[in-house]
């Protein structure tokens, strides 16, 4: 008995030592049926980093109006992980989904760059009303101008300053290529410095 416990113990030091070796990635993960919440919850419950951006919502329920903390954009998880550790995830989670896109001729799992994902969880994380969440085909980007916004809510974060549909204003838009974009709010023309 105590010869078993010793080799589980052993076996799991050696899966967190395998664990930590392994470099993390945030991949961007589809969650059919808008399960996001439940399997953010699976997750956070095996201490794997995620993110699922959110907002406010006021929704009618009977005769009153409540205010509720829904996902920003259905189906959209990040999560931080080895690719060991998510595969083994994967398999007890069959509704987790790899995002992919076209490169080189085949599908590519897509996976954020740490810096980029910090600013998108900054911007997604921010209490604001005003931010615009879009699929990056809605915007043409080509015509905007590569810029970094200076002082304020959003210090330091890099974006494009572009003309977003439905908007009567440019605003700084930051895109994680491939998956989403959001349109933060206006942002005066001072506190922006142009990138090249």
């Amino acid at each position: 008995m105590e010869v078993q416990q010793t080799q589980n113990t052993a076996i799991e030091k050696t899966e967190e030592i395998t664990e930590s070796k392994e470099e993390l990635l945030w991949y961007a993960m589809r969650v059919t049926y808008r399960r996001e919440l439940s399997v953010k919850d699976k997750l956070e419950a095996e201490g794997i980093e995620c993110f699922c951006p959110m907002r406010y919502e006021v929704q009618t329920v009977g005769r009153r109006k409540v205010r509720s903390h829904v996902p920003a954009v259905h189906n959209l998880l990040f999560v931080r992980a080895g690719e060991e550790r998510l595969k083994e995830f994967k398999s007890r989670v069959p509704y987790l989904q790899y995002m992919t896109r076209p490169l080189d001729g085949k599908n590519r799992i897509i996976t954020v760059p740490d810096r980029q994902m910090a600013q998108f969880m900054a911007v997604a994380s921010a209490e604001n009303d005003k931010l615009i969440y879009l699929i990056p085909e809605e915007i043409n980007l080509a015509k905007g101008t590569k810029v970094r916004i200076i002082g304020g809510a959003f210090n330091n974060v890099e974006g494009i300053f572009v003309k977003v549909k439905g908007v009567r204003s440019r605003r700084v838009v930051l895109l994680v290529e491939g998956v989403t974009a959001v349109a933060l709010t206006e942002v005066s023309p001072d506190l922006l410095e142009v990138l090249k």
